[in-house]
């Protein structure tokens, strides 16, 4: 399929606007620990608005959650919370964390995962510019040097 020149230019900055991607990283690595045999967690930040842990579980504003389906009870992961309910202190306690306040997703075990990254410009999550500041462009794309490119196999 050819797009007019014409109607790609008159494409509105709103028409390339995408989701955050921050979720579907969450899910991704949770599935990925889960694959693993290994236990998920999160690393919320409790000061986001939004976020409902017990607050003995509250440490410098941080909350760490193990998310194993053995240890919480209709776990949901949407494109806007984490939410389920589990047992802090033997009480029974339903969690709700923004994926905003979601900081990191790692294994118990070997503490493998990843810190979430901030939201791009142009999503659904936090914009770190105001309206009157025009959008970071990308940079350059690297000049070929002249050589070609090779691999070289290690034995």
């Amino acid at each position: 399929m050819v797009l007019d020149a014409a109607y790609t230019c008159h494409m509105s900055e709103e028409s390339f606007r995408m989701s955050s991607h921050r979720p579907y990283l969450l899910r991704a690595l949770v599935e990925w620990i889960n694959d693993n045999g290994m236990t998920p967690h999160i690393m919320v930040d409790a000061g986001v608005p939004g976020v409902q842990v017990p607050a003995s579980a509250v440490k410098d504003e941080r909350v760490v959650l193990n998310i194993a389906e053995r240890a919480v009870m209709r776990l949901h992961i949407d494109n806007d919370a984490v939410s389920f309910t589990a047992r802090f202190s033997g009480v029974s306690f339903p969690v709700n964390v923004p994926i905003t306040a979601v900081l990191a997703v790692y294994a118990r075990e070997t503490g493998q995962g990843m810190a979430l990254p901030d939201d791009i410009p142009g999503t659904d999550g936090p914009e770190p510019h105001d309206d009157d500041t025009p959008p970071p462009t990308p940079p350059d794309p690297p000049q070929p040097s002249g050589k070609r490119p090779f691999l070289r196999v290690v034995k």
